[in-house]
């Protein structure tokens, strides 16, 4: 007697080293789908954070005692930290990119952080918590102004893989306490200048007690405390530029950054030990440097942290047109970056140039490819791309090319006949063993040259999956899983276990119905029912000892569970076909209904009450 083994569970207890991500591609009417949030058919959607709507727990703020308040909106980056402590799954961490004032939550951006768990349905559910400041609800402001000073315009940020620490990107930059709208402009004291200093004041000794002006302390990456909802520090020694994305590698030492910007420098800092950014080097990537591809920057004076776009311009740095997120996948060691593009640069990086930086050869060569020079303004990035850093070779590369190009005019398409990438802005890294894929994410710069189909004004922006081990890919090697509503981006995804991810729909339009007016975090399930696996076939009965009796088999309707001659309840009951695609699962029964599957060979993988694997071969006919 031998039996069928499915190798495939949850990523957070073990996934394959085989899996692969199968997920049908949707379809839908325009005049319908960019009114709502639309997925592949393989996946669920579920609303977890509406912006405008939910209420936020708030601290003590400018005098006024700690309340509530409605969360603000403009959803960008998406975290994810993991609880190793309980059996819920952990905290959500939100970004807010609209710049509003607001005397309960804070002026500028913000965050929003709250739990999650999940029910015996695989839905998730927002944990109710008490904090140690004493705030009690679901949803809870992130607190910059007691601890760090206002937060600026919070775009992307980092989780780390490591563990799940989180950090905020400040991407609004600002050159003026005239290009602020803050209710204090008087000067900031690092490490004293807020109303309650974080543990943290401490962190840079070469920096506390150094007054900034108001508008000098935004631009930074910022760690927050999701648990507690609270921002730690500012990465002063990281540089002040207009930071979009940023990823630490496994070693939990290095951090590379991207600025949101043309120019826009790739950055990197390598702290001292493991797991403390406090201490280290920060360094500016030069791609035809003589001795080293990375520039190492003085970072032990607040001056040279304040002024480090203009020190890596005269470093002779690689610019790139807008480097948005960065992500990184933890099989391959290598960086991810989205370039988004701008449709004519010239005008934005040629003084840089001027000055010592350097343009990316492959701007050099596409604009060739064009007929002129990057510095003209004929010279067009409508699309951007997907960058790739190597750290075994030093080299950036694209990885991934937006388009394809389609003249002004010629956008002649619909989404269901053709596949079309404009700048891509999000990115994100889903592992499903030692497989990875990336999650791309669009936010159209406009509507020309194929970023939307002729006659469609609505900017309707995509989400796509990407497998990794494809090499040299191709727009048309993208799968589409979700569109936004109109005039949303989509921004922000994260990988909570193999089954969902977290991804972020924000400022779409007020007269899209609700909730799809105002900016939303949505959960997309279903992930796990599009990961095939190798199956092990011919796996002895002595190698799997199951004495549970499935009849009748071959099954035409409801296949019951036995054990001794009595009826027998199993839980964590998943039914694959043998291709490895999970084709059914529920938490807890004593029978499963085949009545309308198809004819076919299925494996069923389930569970005793007691824990003890139950897996057998069923046929249908």
């Amino acid at each position: 007697m031998k039996k069928f083994y499915v190798a495939i569970t949850a990523l957070i207890v073990a996934v394959s080293a085989n899996a692969q991500v199968t997920l049908s591609e949707y379809a839908y009417p325009p005049e319908v789908a960019p009114r709502v949030f639309v997925h592949s058919a393989d996946l669920t959607s579920q609303v977890m954070l509406v912006g405008g709507v939910d209420t936020v727990q708030t601290t003590p703020t400018y005098g006024n005692p700690a309340g509530q308040a409605l969360a603000k909106q403009w959803h960008d980056f998406v975290g994810f930290t993991p609880d190793n402590d309980s059996e819920d799954l952990g905290w959500v961490s939100v970004n807010h990119e609209r710049i509003v004032a607001d005397s309960l939550i804070g002026d500028g951006g913000g965050m929003t952080a709250f739990k999650i768990t999940k029910d015996s349905a695989g839905m998730l559910v927002i944990v109710p918590q008490t904090l140690a400041d004493g705030r009690s609800g679901k949803f809870f402001n992130v607190d910059f102004v007691n601890t760090v000073g206002n937060t600026g315009m919070n775009c992307g940020g980092i989780t780390s893989v490591v563990d799940g620490r989180i950090w905020t990107a400040e991407e609004w930059f600002r050159s003026s306490n005239e290009s602020i709208d803050d209710r204090d402009l008087d000067p900031f004291v690092i490490g004293i200048g807020t109303p309650s200093n974080p543990v943290s004041s401490n962190d840079f000794p070469e920096y506390t007690g150094t007054t900034i002006q108001k508008y000098q302390n935004y631009n930074y990456m910022v760690e927050i405390d999701p648990k507690e909802a609270v921002a730690i520090r500012k990465q002063y020694n990281w540089g002040r530029q207009p930071f979009e994305g940023g990823a630490v590698a496994s070693d939990n030492k290095t951090v590379y950054l991207g600025a949101d910007a043309t120019p826009g420098y790739f950055t990197r800092f390598v702290a001292d030990e493991a797991g403390d950014f406090t201490s280290g080097s920060i360094s500016v990537y030069k791609h035809d440097g003589e001795s080293s591809k990375w520039v190492e920057f003085d970072n032990s004076t607040m001056n040279n942290m304040l002024n480090f776009s203009d020190r890596a311009t005269t470093a002779g740095a690689t610019m790139y047109n807008r480097l948005e997120w960065v992500t990184y996948d933890p099989n391959t060691g290598k960086i991810y970056m989205t370039e988004t593009g701008r449709d004519n640069p010239a005008g934005r990086w040629n003084d840089e140039h001027a000055e010592g930086a350097v343009y990316a050869p492959h701007h050099i060569m596409r604009a060739t490819d064009q007929g002129t020079t990057v510095d003209n303004d004929a010279y067009w990035d409508y699309y951007g791309r997907v960058l790739v850093y190597d750290p075994e070779t030093d080299e950036v590369s694209i990885f991934l090319e937006g388009g394809p190009f389609l003249a002004d005019g010629m956008n002649i398409f619909d989404f269901n006949n053709i596949k079309h990438l404009s700048n891509p802005d999000g990115l994100a890294t889903f592992v499903a063993g030692d497989n990875s894929y990336l999650m791309v994410q669009e936010d159209l710069n406009g509507t020309s040259f194929g970023r939307m189909p002729e006659g469609v004004s609505n900017r309707t922006c995509e989400f796509f999956l990407l497998d990794l081990n494809i090499e040299n890919p191709t727009v048309d090697d993208l799968t589409r899983i979700a569109a936004v509503p109109a005039g949303a981006e989509v921004t922000g995804s994260v990988q909570v276990d193999a089954n969902t991810i977290l991804v972020n729909s924000q400022h779409p339009r007020t007269d899209n119905p609700a909730p799809f007016n105002n900016s939303l975090t949505m959960a997309l399930h279903g992930l796990a029912a599009g990961v095939t696996t190798n199956i092990v076939e011919l796996i002895d009965e002595e190698g799997v000892k199951i004495n549970v009796q499935v009849y009748p088999n071959p099954v035409s309707q409801n296949l019951f569970f036995q054990e001794s001659g009595a009826n027998l309840t199993l839980s964590k009951i998943e039914v694959f076909d043998l291709q490895g695609r999970k084709v059914y699962e529920k938490a807890e029964g004593n029978s499963v209904n085949f009545s309308e599957w198809t004819n076919a060979t299925y494996v069923l993988r389930a569970q005793k009450l007691n824990g003890t694997p139950v897996v057998t071969k069923v046929v249908k006919n």
